[in-house]
C-alpha cells in the first residue's frame, strides 16, 4: 500500500493528554466518502517530501518537546515494513510538558453515520511500559464552543477518540475521555515489541450507544463493542453545566483531523517507534 501521494478535557486523569489546535494549516474539507493512504515513502528520504503544496500527502507535524529535550521525526531509511522509508518518531519522557511528536492530515469530513477504517503498522522499540502512550487520534477541533474559549487551555479544545496504551503496561485500548466516555479495555492481547505490528481500528460513527468500535491486532480481533466514539452535545452540555458553564457544541459536529506517532507520552521514560503503511477510509 505504498504511495509517494497520498470538553474541556473531560477526566482528570487524562487532562493533559490531548493535542493542541493548529490554525495554520486549514484545507477544504474531504468529500464524505474518500480514501487517504501514505506509506512515508521518499525520493530524497526529505520530511519535507511528505507535504505536498497540493495537500495531497499529510498536512502539518504536531511536536511539543519537554523543557529539557528534543523530540525527533524523521524518514527511517533503515526500519520499515513495505517499500524503502516509514516515518520515525523519538519522544523524550514528559516532565511539566507533556511530550508529543506526531503527523497529522487534516480537512477531513466524518460525520455521525460514517465507517470509519484507519490500518497501520507500528514497530516500538525496547520493552519498557507504555502505559498511557497514545498511538492516534481522531479528533474535532471545530466543534469547540468559540464562547468558552480557551478558558480551560489548548489542551481541552479537540474532543475525540484515541488508541491508548492501557491495562497496566502494553494493551492498546479505545479511549474515549475527551467525549466524557470510558476507556474500552482490553487485556487479551499485548501489543508486540521489537516487530512490525498492523493495527486496524474500526468504526460506525454515532454521538450515542449505536456506535461500534472495533479494534485487530495482527488479525486477531481483540475488541469489538457498541458505543459513542463522537462528541455529544447533551452530555457537553451537562458535564460544562457542572462547572457553571453553558456550553453548545458547534454544529454540524465532524472529525476534521488525524494524527500518527506519539501524540502524547505521559509514559516513565522515553518512546522510539516507527510507522508505516497508514491508511484511513470514510464510506
Amino acid at each position: 500500500m505504498k504511495r509517494a501521494q497520498l470538553l474541556f478535557y473531560i477526566i482528570a486523569m487524562f487532562l493533559f493528554i490531548a493535542c493542541d489546535t493548529d490554525e495554520n494549516n486549514i484545507e477544504e474539507p474531504l468529500t464524505e466518502s474518500f480514501i487517504f493512504e501514505d506509506g512515508f515513502e521518499t525520493q530524497n528520504n526529505l520530511l519535507d517530501e511528505l507535504f505536498l503544496s497540493n495537500g495531497n500527502r499529510w498536512s502539518t507535524i504536531q511536536q511539543t518537546d519537554p523543557s529539557n529535550a528534543t523530540n525527533e521525526i524523521s524518514i527511517s531509511t533503515t526500519e520499515f515494513n513495505e517499500g524503502q522509508n516509514a516515518l520515525y518518531i523519538f519522544a523524550n519522557q514528559s516532565d511539566s510538558d507533556l511530550s508529543k511528536v506526531d503527523i497529522e492530515k487534516n480537512g477531513l469530513n466524518i460525520v455521525s453515520g460514517s465507517k470509519v477504517t484507519i490500518k497501520a503498522d507500528f514497530y516500538i522499540v525496547g520493552t519498557e511500559s507504555l502505559e498511557n502512550l497514545l498511538l492516534i487520534d481522531l479528533e474535532c477541533c471545530s466543534c469547540w464552543d468559540p464562547t468558552v474559549g480557551d478558558n480551560y487551555g489548548s489542551e481541552n479544545q479537540c474532543p475525540g477518540v484515541r488508541l491508548m496504551m492501557s491495562g497496566g503496561n502494553d494493551y492498546l485500548s479505545i479511549e474515549r475521555g475527551k467525549i466524557s466516555g470510558t476507556t474500552i479495555q482490553q487485556t487479551n492481547i499485548a501489543f508486540p515489541r521489537n516487530q512490525w505490528v498492523s493495527v486496524q481500528w474500526e468504526m460506525t460513527m454515532s454521538d450515542n450507544e449505536n456506535g461500534r468500535n472495533r479494534l485487530i491486532i495482527n488479525e486477531t480481533e481483540v475488541i469489538n463493542q457498541a458505543g459513542m466514539n463522537m462528541p455529544n452535545a447533551q452530555v457537553f452540555r451537562d458535564v460544562f453545566l457542572n462547572q457553571g458553564i453553558d456550553f453548545s457544541l458547534q454544529e454540524p459536529t465532524f472529525y476534521e483531523r488525524v494524527q500518527i506517532g506519539a501524540t502524547a507520552n505521559p509514559t516513565a521514560g522515553n518512546i522510539e517507534l516507527f510507522v508505516d503503511d497508514f491508511s484511513i477510509k470514510v464510506e
